[in-house]
């Protein structure tokens, strides 16, 4: 008997894939960037991500070289290739 729900973004992958897809449906604004919240909100809101599965995501999309964050964590912006996500 399982007493909790599967969480879709508790995969760091699979977070980082959603997060990116944010940030590309987002017009960035001067210089390429997206502003954290524009990523973050519907993450935790319309998708009722954890706040954990966000840091996650972040990082592993950073990572894998899709986003950058500015030293300030205030914005971000999409790096990379049209086939990010596809590989």
């Amino acid at each position: 008997m399982k007493h909790t729900e599967e969480r879709p973004y508790a995969d760091p992958e699979a977070a980082a894939r959603k997060l990116v897809e944010f940030a590309a449906s987002v017009d960035p604004v001067q210089d390429g960037r997206i502003y954290i919240e524009r990523i973050n909100a519907p993450f935790l809101f319309k998708l009722k991500g954890s706040g954990s599965e966000f840091g996650a995501g972040l990082k592993h999309a950073i990572e894998r070289g899709w986003l950058q964050m500015h030293e300030s964590g205030t914005y971000v912006r999409l790096l990379g290739s049209g086939g990010l996500l596809t590989q």
